[in-house]
């Protein structure tokens, strides 16, 4: 083979590849939902979510649309404005009809209060709210760490000591595919585990006690 019919051979093949990785990425890539609220009516909760019940049957937490300029993306946010629990109050809200397996899940987040508890987190692969897995930050503890909650009892994967300025508002993102987790907070990898428990569904937003904590941006992207 002469070099011209190498040199030929060689820019199909890459060209081939370049093709093929254009063709996977496309594959891979589903359009985000996002939730921004800003559109929504303050001094309620959205249409599109459901609160869970605490231990004793109480709506979990006060979750509902507010008006504010301390919101990341302006006018609104979504947030968590029952002051008051005991130690393992979980306060949680659902995003109705959505069910994911693998994804890429993100929020913003603003601790406003708490003197038990501040922060909050990400819940997913949620078969209720008892059964989910848990990412959350703490400012109180300078710590973010990860949950398999079971039957209503939580059980710590991981933890990673961070220090969590509550004068601004940080990104809290997770990746699940197959077993492997990942955990980015304010887009620095903290985080890296696998875990087996559960499958698929639900996504939502999680406060303990009496973390008040105000969120913005959700974003969910299916990964294929």
């Amino acid at each position: 083979m002469n070099p011209s019919t190498l040199i030929v051979v060689s820019f199909i093949a890459s060209l081939q590849l370049a093709l093929g990785a254009v063709v996977a990425q496309a594959e891979t890539a589903v359009p985000a939902l996002v939730w921004n609220f800003d559109l929504e009516k303050p001094g309620i909760l959205p249409g599109k979510f459901s609160i869970g019940a605490l231990f004793d049957g109480r709506p979990a937490g006060d979750w509902q649309v507010l008006a504010t300029a301390r919101a990341k993306s302006p006018p609104h946010v979504f947030a968590q404005l029952m002051a008051k629990g005991a130690e393992h109050a979980y306060k949680i809200t659902l995003v109705k009809g959505v069910v994911a397996a693998d994804l890429n899940l993100e929020v913003s987040f603003l601790p406003i209060q708490g003197r038990a508890d501040m922060g909050g987190g990400l819940i997913w692969r949620t078969t209720d709210d008892r059964n989910y897995y848990l990412a959350r930050a703490n400012p109180l503890e300078q710590n973010i760490r990860v949950y398999r909650v079971v039957n209503g009892v939580r059980h710590l994967l991981e933890n990673f000591n961070q220090t969590i300025d509550v004068k601004r508002w940080h990104a809290l993102r997770v990746t699940h595919q197959g077993c492997h987790v990942n955990i980015f907070f304010d887009d620095k990898q903290v985080l890296d585990l696998c875990d087996k428990t559960f499958h698929a569904g639900m996504i939502g937003l999680w406060t303990k006690s009496d973390a008040v904590t105000y969120f913005d941006d959700l974003q969910l992207q299916h990964v294929r």
